[in-house]
């Protein structure tokens, strides 16, 4: 082989991994079907056959648009639109040929992302009752459940606080297709790298110590209270900071 052929073959394989490797960072926070590990692995065995996308009876998934590289053509989801709805038997898995979704034993060890509550857009800890995301998920009372508190610096309206449980969340959706709030944005989100969710998590969690720190200040206010910032709940014994 030529000298010149050498080098033509190695820019194109430098090229191909540079594509590759930028595929994986502009899709990595792209949802996946159930079975999917980190998105690596998932676009180095998808063939994009499109075979999980038939097998969904929801029509949940999709091909991927503005994608490059191997990322064009891939399965994805707009929880949205139509969440996963979590089937008991998997279908897309057991369509998958090439172990792109891996074989799961049951649908709680489904692991597509974790689901992130912006409390500054949240109606429930506002203190009006909504329920909509506790009551839309497949695993109502594992991963997600209602905490009952007093809304602080107000002795009279109680709180009805969604919380994700971070270990048994699936990353489905369905509490994202069904948040009554959308403006300026959904108050719920899946987040697929868990652990980037759960430092959006820590951070929400900080602003109900922060809540907590106003009331000392300005709970016997409201007005006082509402003024300096003040909207998360109570809860009658206080959290350690």
């Amino acid at each position: 082989m030529k000298t010149s052929e050498i080098v033509a073959v190695g820019a194109g394989a430098v090229v191909g991994a540079q594509l590759v490797m930028a595929a994986v960072r502009t899709s990595n926070s792209v949802l996946r079907p159930p079975g999917a590990k980190d998105e690596g692995d998932f676009l180095s065995k998808c063939i994009k056959c499109g075979k999980c996308i038939e097998a969904c009876p929801y029509g949940a998934l999709h091909v991927t648009g503005d994608m490059i590289g191997s990322a064009v053509g891939t399965p994805t989801l707009d929880v949205r639109n139509q969440a996963c709805r979590l089937c008991e038997d998997l279908p897309c898995i057991a369509a998958c040929p090439t172990g792109a979704l891996c074989e799961l034993d049951n649908r709680r060890d489904v692991r597509m992302g974790l689901a992130v509550i912006n409390r500054d857009l949240c109606i429930a800890v506002k203190a009006l009752r909504c329920e909509v995301c506790y009551r839309a998920c497949p695993l109502i009372d594992e991963a997600i459940h209602i905490e009952y508190k007093m809304r602080e610096g107000d002795a009279i309206h109680s709180v009805f606080e969604p919380v994700i449980d971070e270990d048994k969340c699936t990353g489905c959706g369905l509490c994202v297709e069904r948040c009554v709030v959308d403006n300026p944005e959904i108050a719920i989100r899946i987040v697929r790298d868990r652990d980037e969710a759960k430092r959006l998590i820590a951070a929400e969690k900080d602003k109900v110590l922060e809540a907590y720190r106003l009331a000392e200040t300005w709970g016997s206010n409201p007005d006082e209270y509402e003024r300096k910032g003040g909207s998360g709940p109570r809860d009658m014994s206080k959290p350690q900071a």
